[in-house]
């Protein structure tokens, strides 16, 4: 029997009437153990474009490379910006292909895509079979995300402004790490507004003992 590595996270997308908010924590499980308490889970694959990642690390940072390159690319050979739409059907379709692969160990990975371009700001779900949701409100990832979800589904409001929405991202987080063992050690928030994509905090949380 082939022992799988198991991950777990948690990562927030929130649609704002003036733009767009992501957070994930920073902790990376191996099976029960920590592997790692600083984590970064939110890349900036563009100026205009940010994506969250959850599942087998590996795989989730293979993807990311490979589409902030393809992007780059792609607007080198255009002469302008992809839309958010086309990355993220471009995103989607790598997923498809990686997770239909043969190999020891499944090749899943779970993206939050998050952009603007000139026809307004979007967020979209990349599940792990490679499907693709466009998000009209709210989208949450990983194993904590039930948590989060929770808070989501109560506090939400559509007219919801960039900084609420800041607000509203961390207590979804916070759910999730009180109650989601492989989530936690900390969180990254990015927004995006018309000033394009921001990291806006990054913060650790340290539990020890004290004397």
């Amino acid at each position: 029997m082939v022992e799988q590595l198991k991950t777990g996270t948690t990562t927030v997308g929130i649609v704002c009437k003036d733009g767009l908010v992501l957070a994930a924590d920073k902790r990376a499980t191996a099976g029960h153990m920590i592997a790692d308490k600083r984590t970064k889970k939110i890349y900036k694959i563009s100026d205009d474009m940010v994506i969250t990642m959850a599942g087998s690390v590996s795989d989730a940072q293979l993807l990311t490379k490979l589409i902030k390159a393809e992007i780059k690319l792609k607007e080198i050979r255009t002469g302008k910006k992809p839309n958010v739409k086309e990355s993220a059907n471009l995103l989607a379709g790598m997923v498809y292909e990686n997770i239909r692969k043969f190999s020891l160990i499944p090749g899943i990975s779970h993206f939050i895509l998050g952009g603007k371009d000139a026809t307004g700001y979007y967020l979209y779900d990349v599940y792990a079979d490679g499907s693709l949701t466009k998000c009209d409100d709210f989208i949450s990832s990983g194993s904590g995300s039930v948590f989060a979800f929770g808070v989501l589904e109560t506090m939400y409001k559509p007219d919801i402004t960039v900084e609420d929405g800041i607000k509203l991202i961390v207590k979804c987080v916070n759910a999730a790490l009180q109650r989601d063992s492989a989530s936690g050690n900390g969180i990254n928030i990015v927004t995006i507004t018309n000033e394009g994509a921001k990291e806006y905090l990054e913060q650790e949380i340290v539990n020890k003992v004290q004397l």
